[in-house]
């Protein structure tokens, strides 16, 4: 909104072709979100805090879990989703049909998410809707998002699949690309889910993913860059940029309240959402398997309860001591302050593995 309405008084006011930078706006959209966030948070918990707006905690999960996080407000996504999305609104360009893919991506996960969360609440359970609805209107709403990029997108990298590390290794998945674009968007926002079980620990690192991604989407979008570093050319991608912008600073926003001892939980609302937002970020890029190494902690919590579940149905033994695998590190006695940290740390270092791609071609 802003940015068509200072783009429209360039003529008038030149000063105002630096909005016209995707630099300038990423930030302004990073800051923006940031201070939504932090300046509505506060309220937003107070009010959620007396509507008795709380995730009913695992009997199955560690033990101090039931004793300190009992009473802690949840749907905390409704307070990211709010900084994100008023935040792109002011700062995209949003004739860009690549950020409508993502918007719609990520609302619609989003309000999955609520429903599930809502149905927790009401029924004071932590099953919430089952998994198979869960997972049927995720590759619907997908499906959807897929079918208008293939129809609005004219580059023909669409149905091409590249492989880091090596600068001519692609695979043209044909019409395999749409099932394989589902288990993209599905798989991340699940994965994301599956590790929002701490305080922060899902929140750091869908910032640094996020971060790798606007680095990403502004030299994929850059022709003069994507030619040196040898990576596919999407026109329009670099507007990709300011929307991670947006989730960084929401997230920034998020964490001085989801920080230990966390004063509000993100819940399926914002895990499903921001997980879905990642997803389809990566595929707009082409950078899908470099989502799953810069994002390779949320592949492993993801991994950790397929193998946990595939384990007891075949031998009746459990490989972890409880999946997802945050709670199996718990169970043997780690502070979940040490394990937090310590997922933070491994995602610092896939960060860099994910950026390093880039020039090791």
């Amino acid at each position: 909104m802003l940015y068509s309405l200072f783009l429209s008084l360039v003529d008038t006011f030149s000063f105002l072709n630096v909005f016209k930078y995707l630099t300038v706006r990423t930030g302004l959209a990073m800051f923006t979100s940031m201070v939504i966030v932090f300046i509505i948070g506060n309220p937003f918990i107070n009010f959620f805090s007396s509507k008795k707006i709380h995730d009913p905690i695992r009997k199955d999960g560690p033990e101090d879990h039931i004793v300190r996080k009992i009473g802690t407000p949840t749907m905390g996504g409704v307070l990211i989703l709010l900084g994100l999305f008023l935040s792109v609104f002011l700062w995209c360009d949003l004739t860009n049909h690549l950020v409508w893919f993502i918007i719609f991506i990520t609302f619609s996960f989003g309000l999955i998410g609520a429903i599930d969360d809502i149905k927790k609440i009401k029924t004071k359970s932590s099953a919430g809707i089952s998994l198979k609805i869960k997972i049927l209107f995720q590759i619907l709403f997908a499906l959807i998002g897929i079918f208008v990029l293939y129809i609005l997108s004219d580059f023909s990298e669409i149905k091409n699949l590249y492989f880091p590390f090596f600068k001519n290794l692609i695979i043209n998945l044909g019409w395999f690309f749409v099932p394989f674009y589902l288990f993209v968007i599905v798989g991340s926002s699940n994965a994301v889910n599956l590790t929002d079980g701490l305080d922060g620990l899902a929140t750091v690192p869908v910032i640094l993913v996020a971060a790798c991604f606007a680095f990403i989407s502004y030299v994929t979008g850059n022709i003069v860059f994507s030619d040196y570093l040898h990576i596919p050319y999407i026109e329009g991608a670099g507007e990709v940029t300011i929307f991670c912008g947006a989730i960084i600073g929401s997230c920034l926003g998020f964490l001085w309240f989801n920080a230990p001892p966390a004063k509000i939980f993100m819940g399926d609302t914002g895990s499903l959402a921001l997980g879905g937002s990642l997803g389809s970020i990566g595929i707009i890029t082409k950078h899908e398997i470099v989502l799953a190494i810069t994002g390779g902690l949320f592949v492993f919590e993801a991994i950790s309860v397929i193998v946990q579940v595939l384990s007891f149905k075949i031998t009746g033994k459990r490989i972890f001591k409880m999946a997802p695998v945050h709670h199996h590190f718990e169970k043997k006695g780690w502070p979940e302050s040490t394990v937090v940290i310590r997922f933070w740390i491994i995602s610092i270092i896939l960060a860099m593995i994910g950026l390093a791609t880039l020039k090791l071609r």
